[in-house]
C-alpha cells in the first residue's frame, strides 16, 4: 500500500513565516512612526504660523489685535468682513490652539500645548506657539 502525500504546511513552516512578519512589521513600525510624530509636529507649526499671519492681517485692517473676548473667531468670515481664515483648524492631537494677548512672549501667542494637551513637556508634549517660528 501507498501513502498519500500530505498537502500543507508543517508547524515549523508556518512559525517561520510568523517570525519573519513579525520582524518585518517591526522594522517598519520602527522607521514609520516617528515620521508620523514629526509630521504631526511641523503641521501644527504651519498651522501657527497661518494663525499669526491671519492676526497680523486683522491688525492691519482693524488698527488693533482681536481681543481676548473675540479670541481666534475674530479671523473667521461674517456677515460683514470676508474673513481671513475660512475655518479654525484643529491642532493635530485634536485640541484647540490657543490664543493669548498680550502673549507671554510677545505682543501675541498662538500656540498648541502639543500632544498632551497640556503647558510644557518635552518631545511631542512640547508646545509649539509662534515665538519659536521668530527665532
Amino acid at each position: 500500500m501507498r501513502k498519500q502525500a500530505e498537502n500543507g504546511f508543517s508547524f515549523i513552516e508556518l512559525m517561520v513565516v510568523i517570525v519573519i512578519i513579525g520582524l518585518l512589521t517591526s522594522v517598519v513600525a520602527l522607521n514609520v512612526l516617528p515620521s508620523q510624530d514629526r509630521a504631526m509636529s511641523e503641521k501644527a507649526r504651519a498651522d501657527v504660523a497661518i494663525l499669526a499671519q491671519a492676526i497680523e492681517m486683522f491688525r492691519l485692517e482693524n488698527l488693533r489685535y482681536p481681543s481676548m473676548d473675540d479670541g481666534l473667531e475674530a479671523l473667521l468670515p461674517d456677515g460683514a468682513t470676508p474673513g481671513y481664515i475660512k475655518a479654525l483648524p484643529k491642532d493635530p492631537w485634536g485640541n484647540d490652539y490657543v490664543y493669548l494677548i498680550p502673549g507671554e512672549n510677545g505682543v501675541f501667542d498662538v500656540m498648541s500645548f502639543g500632544a498632551d494637551g497640556r503647558l510644557g513637556g518635552e518631545g511631542e508634549d512640547a508646545d509649539i506657539g509662534n515665538w519659536l517660528q521668530q527665532q
